[in-house]
């Protein structure tokens, strides 16, 4: 079990170091992880409107802080190409995300073409039953990505690191809420970029890992 959260550990300060230098971006994984806990209390009782909140609120802010306002050009803090760092990424990187991205934006198209869903729903009686729907789709495109891409890295590196992965993805906001809850105010008084890593939070490794070392397993 040691290996298992070490790797965790891992994954979590890559993802840090990597691709979270804006605090443009560090705050919106603020609102992201806080929305996120709100879907994971409503999911208990409403499974669909978790899904809206997943996607609506707590999806859309995080991906607009990685694709907008996260530098994409030489990593200078951390010696890595921006092109090294997509080659790497054990999850989600821009070219997959922007893959699920569309799948999710086309997916209520579904439901035009087809009410029922190939059987699946009665057909929709009005706006709300059709918004209800739509966030059980959400649910599912939601739960399927993290699922493939889980099996792509049992085949493409080993069962531990998706488990790993997936275990990241489900504990992100609980994390994120801890690395960024000050990020707001640090972008408020005109702290714009995080180009000091935080030493406490990469002592947390029980082993420094060098930058070429993660190529097989950030």
């Amino acid at each position: 079990m040691n290996g298992f959260f070490n790797e965790l550990k891992v994954q979590r300060w890559d993802d840090h170091r990597y691709y979270h230098h804006s605090k443009v971006n560090q705050a919106l994984h603020f609102l992201s992880a806080t929305s996120f806990l709100v879907a994971y209390v409503v999911a208990f009782s409403d499974p669909a409107m978790a899904a809206l909140i997943g996607w609506l609120a707590a999806m859309t802010s995080r991906q607009v802080g990685h694709l907008f306002f996260e530098p994409r050009g030489y990593d200078r803090v951390n010696q890595a190409t921006d092109a090294y760092k997509e080659e790497i990424k054990v999850g989600y990187n821009i070219k997959r995300k922007l893959v699920l991205l569309a799948l999710w934006a086309a997916s209520p198209l579904l439901l035009v073409a087809d009410p029922t869903l190939l059987g699946t729903f009665a057909p929709h009686a009005g706006p709300a039953e059709f918004i209800t729907h739509v966030g059980e789709i959400w649910l599912v495109v939601g739960l399927g990505g993290i699922a493939f891409r889980v099996v792509q890295l049992f085949i493409l590196k080993d069962v531990r690191t998706g488990l790993v992965w997936a275990t990241k993805i489900a504990t992100d906001p609980f994390h994120d809420i801890k690395l960024y809850h000050r990020a707001p105010v640090e972008l408020w008084r005109g702290q714009r970029f995080d180009q000091v890593l935080d030493e406490v939070i990469g002592d947390e490794i029980a082993e420094p890992v060098p930058v070429e070392a993660t190529k097989s397993g950030v």
